[in-house]
């Protein structure tokens, strides 16, 4: 079916060249025409350009009303299936216990552990789509899901159901990551638990296919860089690729064990020196910076503005979840990275867009406004630049969505 989206003030997020990824100075170019069309075949874009060059012989037609339209956000990072809210927690935060206080106390995510663990299947499912309609509304059209509430074989296995079945039942394309390492379950040892994620979770989560990657907390108090090598080595034997959280608390040495085992994304960065960030050069790995968290924790930030200086891509994401960023509101992503990591709007729209796909492993279709890439576009109210976007931070700008070039809303 042929749909053609008319009346469009503006489309942004062109790549005529059907690029993956973009990195250093590429990052401060999103292309526009005003006054456009664009026309899906099937999932697909097929074509766009001025409105009077518009086909006439489409099957459906939506009216873009002077709305610009720009190419659907690419949440690289999200654990948005879990058990309950944590705003007691959040309390503490304002109290002054940092984020390892509450840990060691319980708190944290050993808190969501315990929660998820009370929760049937059919309850945990229920609370994750209301998150995951949520985000679609905020015009995110893509998305990567972790376990790490679990931190059981059985509890695992039931959050990669729920995310396996959100894609199955949402217009969203989701990418699923097993983080059994996201914390050590209760009653384990260290390496008692490291050994049940390599011997027993791993390879179950291998044989029914519940992931495409593998991720493990690589950071001060959670995994040690050798355990975290041993995790990753052990997943990609399954066939999931490597993710990492890395250098959040401190400098753990979690990017130099990432970029070891190719990573396709090294995501938070808060505390990596900067000397790390050339070890990123000649490599494939997407740095992902998740300002949500330092501001919700009222943290450093990731060192964007010089990984982008150095010529490398950076990638932004929501890092949603239920202790250290309860948002998926990635417009709200953007305006963080121009405020507080000093991104310009187009460089912070290309993190959001092509890079969060990248570090997905999706850059090949997903990101841009590109012919033979999937429709998936947000159409905004009218808006007079891109620039209003990350501007007007609370603004709500999403009027209407399309995602595999079908009109969800």
């Amino acid at each position: 079916m042929r749909t053609l989206i008319k009346n469009i003030g503006f489309i942004g997020g062109i790549d005529r060249q059907r690029r993956e990824r973009l990195a250093g100075a590429e990052m401060s170019s999103f292309e526009t025409i005003s006054n456009a069309y664009l026309l899906c075949d099937g999932n697909l874009i097929a074509a766009f350009g001025p409105m009077e060059e518009a086909p006439a012989d489409a099957d459906e037609t939506i009216d873009a009303d002077g709305g610009a339209v720009l190419p659907a956000f690419c949440d690289a990072h999200t654990h948005l299936v879990y058990a309950d809210s944590r705003e007691g927690e959040f309390v503490d935060k304002i109290r002054g216990l940092s984020y390892a206080e509450i840990a060691r106390r319980g708190g944290g995510i050993l808190n969501s552990a315990d929660r998820l663990h009370q929760l049937s299947e059919e309850e945990l499912f229920a609370q994750a789509m209301r998150r995951a309609d949520e985000i679609v509304k905020k015009g995110t059209g893509c998305v990567e899901i972790k376990s790490g509430y679990g931190l059981n074989t059985a509890d695992e296995l039931k959050m990669l159901r729920v995310i396996r079945r959100i894609g199955e039942e949402t217009p969203l394309r989701v990418v699923s990551t097993f983080l059994g390492a996201h914390a050590v379950g209760r009653g384990y040892s260290q390496s008692d638990y490291v050994r049940l994620v390599i011997d027993e979770m791993i390879p179950e989560v291998g044989r029914q296919g519940l992931a495409d990657f593998i991720d493990v907390f690589c950071d001060e108090g959670f995994f040690t860089p050798d355990e975290t090598a041993r995790i990753l080595e052990a997943g990609e034997r399954w066939g999931l690729r490597p993710k990492i959280h890395a250098e959040e608390l401190a400098a753990s040495g979690g990017v130099a064990v990432g970029l070891a085992h190719n990573a396709v994304s090294i995501d938070h960065l808060e505390s990596m020196p900067p000397d790390e960030i050339a070890l990123f050069k000649k490599t494939d790995t997407i740095p992902t910076a998740l300002p949500g968290t330092s501001f919700f924790l009222n943290m450093p930030s990731a060192p964007a503005r010089a990984i982008i200086d150095a010529g490398l891509p950076l990638a932004v994401a929501s890092d949603y979840n239920p202790g250290s960023t309860p948002s998926g509101d990635m417009k709200f992503v953007v305006s963080l990275a121009c405020i507080k990591l000093r991104l310009l709007p187009a460089e912070a729209l290309n993190a959001a867009t092509i890079n969060g796909a990248a570090a997905m492993g999706l850059g090949r279709d997903y990101g841009s406004i590109a012919v033979g890439k999937r429709a998936n576009c947000i159409i905004t109210t009218p808006i007079p630049s891109i620039d209003f976007i990350p501007y007007a931070y609370t603004t709500p700008i999403v009027s209407k969505m399309v995602l595999d070039g079908k009109l969800v809303f």
